[in-house]
């Protein structure tokens, strides 16, 4: 791969095993010319395993027309909602929570995503969850 140039990176959030041409994955990569079949392809053989969730995506595109991509972790609040079993955060988070996370499930989620955060201290990733959590009105209860 290197000395390749690095045309543009394309970030995307796309359900895990079940990309399709359709927006916002087929607008997205051609505009840049790229095989747009060929990358869904391989995203949902490189994410069946993770079926269920919103994955991002970071897809880093070449000037000769070829692509290579990288999947990170499902975003904090998608954790949230899928550990609460919930629809949507609240519209208004302070008064109207939606649900309760015990500090348990709260570093649960924070030590999944840990790759993911610009830090390596789980204290630190435990107030980044919580943070997310409160502002989708999820109360964190000890």
């Amino acid at each position: 791969m290197a000395g390749k140039k690095v045309k543009t990176y394309i970030k995307l959030n796309i359900p895990a095993g079940s990309a399709t041409a359709a927006p916002p994955v087929g607008p997205a990569l051609g505009q840049h010319g790229l095989p747009i079949m060929e990358f869904v392809k391989a995203f949902n053989e490189r994410t069946a395993d993770k079926q269920g969730n919103i994955l991002p995506v970071v897809i880093t595109v070449y000037e000769d027309r070829t692509f290579s991509f990288i999947t990170k972790e499902p975003p904090v609040a998608e954790m949230v909602k899928k550990t609460l079993g919930l629809e949507k955060g609240s519209g208004r988070a302070l008064k109207e929570p939606v649900g309760e996370l015990t500090k348990e499930q709260v570093k649960a989620i924070a030590e999944a995503k840990m790759p993911d955060l610009n830090t390596k201290d789980i204290e630190a990733a435990t107030k980044i969850v919580e943070g997310t959590a409160k502002s989708m009105g999820v109360k964190v209860t000890p």
